[in-house]
């Protein structure tokens, strides 16, 4: 059960992460990161994202094959809350209404990760006949 669970989730999460190709995509073809944002860490940030769903969605057939991956994906996504949080907080001291939906996201995406993480594989000890 929990398998097909944490199955389900890497499939919702790898969609997710890789979902932001569509806003890297508009990033780079409007030139926005330079025009409006006034700055390059958009599109390389974005970019970060893709992979990381590439390889949740590869982890869904063998979880447990893939727990570094898992585990990785969950602290990348637990950290980046993080200093969106701060960021967000930053914003309000600064009369900037940020929403923190994103952070919420961000962090539940990284704790649900961490729950549903497989657990290490049993060495295989040989049997002497």
């Amino acid at each position: 059960m929990k398998t097909r669970l944490t199955q389900i989730v890497l499939v919702i999460v790898g969609l997710f992460n890789l979902a932001t190709i569509y806003f890297l995509y508009l990033d780079l073809w409007h030139s926005s990161w330079i025009l409006e944002g006034k700055c390059e860490c958009g599109p390389m940030f974005l970019s970060f994202f893709i992979p990381v769903g590439v390889f949740l969605l590869l982890a869904v057939k063998k979880p447990s094959e893939h727990r570094s991956m898992i585990a990785l994906a969950a602290w990348w996504h637990i950290s980046h809350g993080s200093v969106m949080a701060i960021q967000t907080v930053e914003a309000w001291d600064h009369g900037i209404h940020r929403n923190f939906a994103d952070v919420i996201v961000m962090l539940v995406i990284g704790v649900l990760l961490l729950a549903l993480l497989p657990a290490k594989p049993q060495p295989v000890t040989p049997t002497v006949a």
